[in-house]
């Protein structure tokens, strides 16, 4: 007797590589959190690897050795990055960047409430748009997306272990919205939530004593 054929993939999750949501007994950010801890990992393991190699502790001595660059402050060489936080009647206009967002958090440390700062705070509950990228692992297909993770940039280590807390936000659609995944920026328009409790790890515990994933969420009503 020939056994019957297994069953079809489902679409969406030949599009973009993963199970399909439908097929799990949870949310759908938790699934992509299971999909990228591996990676992470991963990532983890060979830079510990390459800082360990002969090589990079000899070309770290010989850049020791290397005068400083006195046209650069030293607040300038240390962050790397301008901070370009909005201004007050930007943000009275809901504009707000994810500058905006930052608070006195270490990466993957567990979340206290008490260090959101009060610029952070009176953003709860405020209509805004927020520019930043689609994060494309967090998708089970391409079109018709009405859950989304938005990142500052278009890199993999803004969203999961590893990232900085308030460097994502998880955008969820109001009802009968969608949009369509892009590689460009995109700008997000909706209400601005604060949500300690929805998106904990398993138990409040997760990669190197992280707690949350996410705190930040946008009920998205465009996407341009």
């Amino acid at each position: 007797m020939t056994p019957p054929p297994p069953a079809p993939t489902p679409k969406s999750a030949q599009l973009a590589g993963y199970p399909s949501k439908d097929d799990f007994h949870m949310p759908w950010y938790k699934i992509s959190l299971a999909v990228l801890l591996p990676f992470s990992l991963l990532a983890v393991t060979a830079a510990t690897t390459y800082a360990d190699s002969p090589k990079t502790a000899s070309t770290a001595a010989e850049t020791s050795k290397k005068p400083a660059d006195t046209d650069q402050s030293t607040e300038d060489r240390t962050k790397g990055v301008v901070e370009r936080k909005s201004s007050e009647a930007s943000i009275a206009k809901g504009d707000i960047t994810f500058d905006d967002l930052k608070f006195d958090i270490e990466k993957d440390a567990a979340f206290d409430k008490s260090a959101l700062t009060p610029d952070v705070k009176r953003l709860d509950g405020i209509k805004v748009k927020l520019r930043g990228y689609i994060l494309p692992s967090t998708l089970f297909k391409d079109t018709d997306i009405d859950q989304f993770v938005l990142v500052r940039d278009n890199q993999e280590c803004c969203f999961g272990p590893g990232a900085a807390l308030f460097d994502c936000v998880i955008v969820e659609m109001l009802p009968g919205r969608t949009t369509d995944f892009v590689t460009r920026p995109v700008t997000v328009e909706g209400k601005f939530k604060i949500d300690t409790e929805k998106y904990k790890y398993p138990g409040g515990k997760g990669p190197g004593g992280a707690s949350h994933f996410a705190i930040f969420k946008i009920e998205g009503m465009n996407v341009k």
